[in-house]
């Protein structure tokens, strides 16, 4: 018989998979997303999830905790076999996963034990990881530490951000879920339990730690800068004489190998500057020192403006060899 479902989720992550099950023979019974949230201007942000469920006439359910009393006797209530979690951004009671008959899973953008929490895509690029995947686990009430019940695995592109991969990942987690779904509907759902001593664990950043730190090598700054878009997004400021600090988000890098750097007969001492220091630069081209290895600039924003080639705002702005880049607005050019 096709399973009674209850989805929660809030985030895009979660879009596919919800789309995938209103598609399904499965009965959606109610849709659990966070509060609508107010922006400057008063304007309401946009929630998705919400607007796919009321368009397919989903009851919507918004509250803003979800573990109180009247919220369990409504869940209670739809009487469903499974609860099924994607990036709804509440933590869940133990009394809520005792109520439906099959148990409550989630879906989680990292191969499980790796990279428990909050942010699992940004620290795998950010730590240099070649694959990622999505885990559908039994939530249970320590960390994202349940059964697993089906994983999928992935290559990590050498240029993808977690924003593509979150993309990818979500079009993954769709099929995963109606999987598990048809196993537990047949009698025949197998899981496996996480190693425990393998976890690694994945918290919420906040805004400041996208300043790129130009003492790190130039690989860990590429990761850096892929992991860190599209938030809290990757960010230095250019200091140079006489004038005042500018906030860059830096978006693309290229790592020079050594016949590149060779090439430039570049001046030994510039070579062997501060990390962060610009070590050639032209009307086309920026290359900065690193820990270990030299960076090429390839887009950049400028606050206030759209993101662009380095070539586009040297039009407007000389960078000069010299120059140099750091994290605080403080610094002395």
């Amino acid at each position: 018989m096709p399973l009674k479902v209850v989805m929660m989720g809030t985030g895009t992550f979660a879009i596919p998979a919800f789309q995938a099950l209103i598609n399904s023979e499965h009965q959606v019974l109610g849709l659990y997303t966070q509060p609508d949230r107010t922006g400057r201007g008063h304007h309401r942000h946009k929630n998705p999830m919400k607007e796919l469920a009321l368009e397919q006439g989903i009851p919507v359910f918004q509250p803003p905790k979800i573990n109180t009393p009247e919220s369990l006797d409504e869940l209670r209530q739809l009487d469903a076999d499974v609860f099924l979690v994607a990036a709804y951004g509440q933590i869940l009671s133990q009394e809520l996963l005792d109520i439906p008959k099959y148990g409550a899973f989630n879906l989680h953008a990292s191969l499980l034990p790796k990279y428990r929490g909050a942010a699992p895509i940004l620290y795998a690029i950010r730590n240099g990881e070649t694959k990622t995947g999505v885990s559908l686990f039994r939530i249970e009430r320590a960390l994202d530490s349940g059964p697993v019940a089906a994983m999928v695995e992935t290559s990590i592109g050498p240029k993808e951000t977690t924003g593509e991969i979150q993309d990818r990942l979500a079009d993954l987690a769709a099929p995963l879920a109606l999987q598990v779904l048809q196993e537990i509907e047949q009698g025949t759902l197998q899981e496996t339990p996480q190693d425990h001593t393998e976890a690694t664990f994945a918290p919420t950043l906040d805004k400041q730690e996208g300043a790129i730190d130009w003492s790190q090598s130039a690989s860990q700054i590429a990761c850096h800068i892929r992991a860190m878009q599209p938030w809290p997004n990757p960010f230095s400021f250019l200091h140079q004489s006489e004038q005042e600090p500018l906030r860059l988000l830096i978006l693309d890098v290229e790592i020079l190998n050594t016949e590149q750097i060779d090439s430039l007969n570049l001046d030994q001492g510039l070579q062997n500057s501060a990390p962060g220091t610009v070590i050639f630069a032209n009307t086309k081209r920026v290359l900065i020192n690193t820990g270990e290895g030299v960076l090429e600039l390839k887009q950049i924003q400028p606050q206030g403006k759209r993101p662009m080639q380095t070539s586009q705002f040297l039009c407007g702005r000389k960078i000069h060899s010299s120059d140099r880049f750091g994290n605080q607005p403080s610094e002395q050019g």
